[in-house]
C-alpha cells in the first residue's frame, strides 16, 4: 500500500465564503490562509497546490483589537534613501480594508510561487455583495 500524493490533475478545488465583520482581521485572516493552502483537506500535500477559492466579504467591518489601530502600521520602502512610506491602520482600514485583510493573508502564505499562486485566488469585497454566484460558493462557518 502506498501513501496517496495529490498533484496538479487530481486537485479539485471549491469555493467558501467567509464573513469578517465584527470577527478579528487575523483570525478571519488565518482562516482565509488554511483554506487557500488546503491544509483542511485530507489529502493535503505540501508541495502541491491543493487549496480552494476564498472569498472574504465585509472587510471594513473586521476589528483590530487592543491599540492596533493606531500603533500598528503598514510600511513600504522603494528601495531609494528616504523612500520609506507609513500608513496607519487606522487610516488603512477606512480607506483600502480591501488591502489590509490580503496583507494580513499574504504574511501567512508561503513566501515562493506556491503562495502567490494561492493569493491569487482570494477575493477580497468590502461590502457583503460578491460577483461569485455562478461558482456556487459554500459559506464556511
Amino acid at each position: 500500500m502506498s501513501t496517496f500524493m495529490a498533484n496538479k490533475s487530481t486537485v479539485q478545488r471549491k469555493w467558501y465564503v467567509l464573513d469578517a465583520a465584527g470577527k478579528p482581521l487575523g483570525r478571519t485572516a488565518a482562516i482565509a490562509a488554511v483554506l487557500l493552502r488546503g491544509k483542511h483537506k485530507t489529502d493535503y500535500t505540501p508541495h502541491v497546490d491543493c487549496g480552494d477559492f476564498v472569498i472574504v466579504l465585509n472587510a471594513d467591518k473586521a476589528v483590530l483589537t487592543g491599540k492596533k489601530l493606531e500603533q500598528k502600521y503598514y510600511r513600504t520602502h522603494s528601495g531609494y534613501p528616504g523612500g520609506l512610506k507609513e500608513t496607519q491602520y487606522k487610516k488603512l482600514m477606512s480607506e483600502r480594508p480591501e488591502l489590509a485583510m490580503q496583507l494580513a493573508v499574504k504574511g501567512m502564505l508561503a513566501k515562493n510561487s506556491l503562495g502567490k499562486a494561492q493569493l491569487d485566488r482570494l477575493k477580497v469585497y468590502q461590502g457583503s455583495e460578491h460577483n461569485h454566484a455562478a461558482q456556487k460558493p459554500e459559506i464556511w462557518e
